[in-house]
């Protein structure tokens, strides 16, 4: 069957975060149950923190590694 460009949908893979998709979609979830949402992107979970499964809630923001402290100061006039 061909699809046309025109019914593709557009994923995009956060790094650290959720999954966007262009809605309106439909999830089938492990336990056979499905959730639907007609926004126009919606966020799916990826780190399951969520309290919304399988709706991304920005959970994984609260768990977030902190940066990686520098290994030397910074030199007079470079951006901190």
């Amino acid at each position: 069957m061909a699809t046309s460009h025109s019914d593709t949908r557009r994923i995009t893979v956060v790094d650290g975060g959720p999954i966007l998709v262009e809605g309106p979609v439909e999830v089938e979830l492990a336990d056979g149950s499905t959730a639907f949402s007609d926004r126009s992107v919606v966020a799916l979970c990826t780190c399951r923190r969520t309290r919304r499964p399988p709706w991304c809630d920005t959970s994984h923001r609260a768990h977030r590694l902190p940066p990686e402290p520098r290994s030397t100061p910074p030199t007079a006039g470079e951006d901190r």
